[in-house]
């Protein structure tokens, strides 16, 4: 099940750690007020719960410095061993891989959704709109994903938005080849 985009909790899942937990204070401030401790905490667990969530996330999210070595590492890889180091992350976050023709170079499938991943260009200091376009056509109506090494400009960025396309980069990559 999906939250909707602008529930309480969804925007407090993409909001800082610290803001989760002053909401929780502040709840339990004002519910103190009305009611016994023990339901004010209760009141304000689920505020308190979603900002160690998002706490564990930040913590495990690589550095900078760590993030940049990983994708310096990354930009050294041969295609093949770049192919093999992606197929492996993907795995690890429980999808079942495919490779691809056309394109798209994996087709990655989990709880019944096919997703088309192209890496193809990873290498590319710049990347534009041209193979976002390449991968929506062959994705058509499923969901797609581009993985890049280098820059993503906002025109392909808004055309990723706008065409159900991931883009992973810079630490969301980092972070994945790491696993």
């Amino acid at each position: 099940m999906k939250l909707p985009q602008n529930s309480l909790f969804a925007i407090l899942l993409r909001a800082r750690w610290w803001v989760s937990l002053a909401a929780g204070t502040f709840v339990f401030l004002v519910l103190r007020l009305f009611m016994p401790a023990p339901y004010a905490v209760f009141g304000a667990s689920p505020f308190v719960v979603i900002g160690l969530y998002v706490l564990s996330k930040e913590l495990r999210r690589p550095g900078k410095k760590r993030a940049a070595a990983a994708l310096a590492r990354a930009r050294g890889m041969s295609p093949e061993s770049f192919s093999q180091a992606l197929e492996a992350a993907f795995q690890r976050e429980g999808y079942s891989v495919k490779r691809a023709a056309g394109a798209a170079d994996f087709e990655l499938t989990r709880e019944g959704r096919v997703t088309l991943v192209a890496f193809r260009r990873w290498k590319a200091a710049r990347t534009g709109v041209e193979p976002l376009r390449e991968l929506q056509a062959a994705a058509r109506e499923g969901d797609g994903m581009y993985v890049a090494a280098g820059e993503v400009t906002a025109t392909a960025r808004e055309f990723a938005a706008q065409n159900r396309i991931r883009v992973v980069e810079q630490e969301e990559l980092a972070r994945l080849l790491a696993g």
